[in-house]
């Protein structure tokens, strides 16, 4: 029997959770947001007419018996919108991690299945779509916390492969999704290509953006000293370089300033951002940073 990605313990951890993003994360899994359309809803709107072929389930009646005209009730109604969650499966994704550490691939089929799960506690519908060059076979989580299960074995049979091409990806999607939406990208952001145009295109056709970039500790500051030959996961190419504590520096800051403009893209175009590190547990990130995540709340 398979290890679960996330065990019965966090799962029930999680339900306290999915009540608290209910209040501080709207919008989070399930695009539960705000919108003036008449139909039922928790919170009263306003009243108008009633027409011939309305429900009269939503008449108010004790304006009726006080005006003896018949008004219907309207509401503030939560649309779902749809939610698609990026997973990317490049070969990248294994590569950064230390000696024993989970790898980012790893980490991001944990976060993905607490992402899920979340969703269906709260009967929301998400889609799981992996990626790396191109757009791989999805998988569509809905009908409540007894669907996790299928949710669950579906990130398991992911392996990682390929390269990243942000680019292609972003073209592909918009082509299949045309419908805006709440899109989460799990992702290391690291492509040869710049991935910052795509992203924004992305934005531009109106999806909303949370944009999760994991890392790990051999991603941001190297280790080792002296001359190095350093292998790129996915291409396979062979870069020598000389490290000292300098080089290491410059590198961090480097790492960093990616970090910040992939934040910068994400707030200014009304979505959000997170960034992980392997090293922190996945417990920690669910209840720590992505409950403040982005400062867009």
């Amino acid at each position: 029997m398979p290890e679960p990605l996330v065990d019965r313990h966090f799962l029930e951890r999680l339900e306290q959770l999915t009540l608290h993003w209910q209040k501080s994360f709207n919008g989070l899994v399930g695009g539960h947001n705000i919108s003036r359309f008449a139909g039922a809803g928790q919170e009263f709107l306003d009243h108008r007419s009633f027409h011939q072929g309305d429900d009269l389930r939503a008449v108010n009646w004790r304006a009726y018996m006080r005006f003896e005209k018949l008004f219907l009730k309207m509401f503030q109604v939560e649309p779902r919108v749809p939610v698609r969650l990026l997973l990317d499966i490049s070969t990248s994704m294994t590569a950064g991690a230390g000696i024993g550490d989970a790898t980012k691939f790893d980490f991001a089929r944990r976060l993905a299945a607490a992402l899920v799960y979340i969703g269906l506690v709260r009967l929301d519908s998400i889609l799981l779509q992996p990626f790396s060059a191109r757009l791989h076979d999805p998988f569509l989580s809905s009908g409540g916390r007894h669907r996790f299960q299928p949710a669950e074995n579906f990130l398991r049979s992911l392996k990682p492969h390929g390269s990243t091409n942000y680019f292609a990806v972003a073209k592909e999607f918009l082509g299949t999704y045309p419908q805006r939406g709440l899109t989460i990208i799990v992702s290391d952001f690291l492509d040869d290509q710049d991935c910052f145009q795509p992203l924004q295109f992305m934005a531009d056709f109106g999806h909303e953006l949370l944009l999760i970039q994991l890392w790990g500790e051999e991603d941001r500051s190297p280790g080792g000293k002296g001359e190095l030959e350093l292998i790129d996961a996915e291409t396979g190419t062979h870069v020598k370089i000389a490290l000292d504590e300098k080089a290491r520096a410059d590198y961090t800051e480097a790492f960093d300033q990616h970090a910040e403009q992939l934040k910068r893209l994400a707030l200014r175009n009304g979505g959000r951002y997170a960034g992980l590190s392997t090293h922190t547990p996945l417990e920690e990130a669910m209840f720590g940073p992505l409950t403040m995540v982005g400062g867009a709340y």
